[in-house]
C-alpha cells in the first residue's frame, strides 16, 4: 500500500499567514504542519509516500523534507498540482505513483491524536473498494456528512443544511486502484472543482464503501485561524505542556 498526502491549495482561509508560504508549512506547536500526516502514515506502516503540492512555495517542501530520512523513509516522492482543481483533481496526479496498488490518502492539514493502524489493517483485508474515517462533530454542517444505516454508509452530503448524522468525513481515505477510473468519470462541481465527496459516493453506489470511527481527537488545522490555534493547543497538551 502506498500513501498520498495532499498539500496544495492557496490557504486563503489562513491569510495573511499564507501570503509567503504554503499553509502546510506553518508551525503547529513544535514542528511544521506537514510533519503530522507524514508521521501518521509512517506509524501505520505506509512508507512509500507521495506529496502533492502546488503554488509558489512548492520548492520549500523539498528543502524542508528532502528524501524523508528524518521519518525513516527510503525516499519521498513529489507531484505538482497546477491551479485549484479540488481534492480529487490533486489525487489524480498520484495515478502513476500508485502503479495499480491501493492507496491511503491524507489531507496535509488534518492532524489526529492517535493512529489509523486498525483502519489500514482492515482495508488490507477488505481487498477492494474504499474505506473512510468518520468522527462525530458538534458542527456537521461545516463538513461532508455520512448518512448511516446500521453498519453501512448510504450517502455522503457536503455541508448539508440539515445533517443526517453527527459524523463528519475526515481527510483520510483508503482506495483500491479503481479510484482513478472513478475520478475520470466525475464532473466539476458548481465551484469548479473535482470533489472527493463525488468519488466517495461512487464507491457507495457500488456497495464498496466501508468506514471506521476515528479514535481520539481530530483537528482540521487549515480550516481557520481559530482551528489552527486550537490544534496548537491540543498538541501542546499532548506534549505535556501546561497552559
Amino acid at each position: 500500500m502506498k500513501g498520498v498526502i495532499l498539500a496544495g491549495g492557496l490557504g486563503t482561509r489562513l491569510a495573511p499567514l499564507t501570503k509567503i508560504t504554503n499553509k502546510h508549512l506553518l508551525p503547529v506547536y513544535d514542528r511544521p504542519m506537514i510533519y503530522y500526516p507524514i508521521q501518521t502514515l509512517v506509524d501505520a506502516g505506509v512508507k512509500d509516500l507521495l506529496i502533492v503540492t502546488g503554488g509558489n512555495n512548492a520548492g520549500d517542501f523539498l528543502r524542508l523534507l528532502g528524501n524523508g530520512t528524518q521519518f525513516g523513509l527510503p525516499r519521498l516522492n513529489y507531484a505538482y498540482q497546477e491551479g485549484e482543481g479540488g481534492i480529487a483533481d490533486a489525487l489524480r496526479l498520484a495515478e502513476i505513483f500508485a502503479d495499480g496498488e491501493p492507496i491511503v490518502v491524507m489531507l496535509g492539514d488534518n492532524i489526529i491524536e492517535k493512529n489509523i493502524r486498525r483502519g489500514v489493517a482492515a482495508f488490507r483485508k477488505q481487498k477492494r473498494g474504499a474505506r473512510i474515517f468518520l468522527k462525530a462533530v458538534e458542527n456537521p454542517r461545516a463538513y461532508g456528512v455520512a448518512e448511516l444505516k446500521g453498519d453501512r454508509i448510504v450517502s455522503i452530503e457536503e455541508k448539508p443544511a440539515k445533517p443526517k448524522s453527527q459524523y463528519a468525513v475526515i481527510g483520510i481515505y483508503l482506495y483500491d486502484n479503481t479510484v482513478f477510473d472513478i475520478i475520470r468519470t466525475i464532473k466539476p462541481s458548481r465551484r469548479g472543482e473535482l470533489e472527493i465527496t463525488d468519488v466517495n459516493n461512487a464507491y457507495i453506489r457500488r456497495g464498496q464503501m466501508q468506514y471506521e470511527i476515528l479514535d481520539g481527537w481530530w483537528a482540521d488545522a487549515g480550516a481557520s485561524h481559530q482551528k489552527l490555534l486550537e490544534t496548537n493547543l491540543l498538541i501542546a497538551r499532548q506534549r505535556g505542556v501546561k497552559s
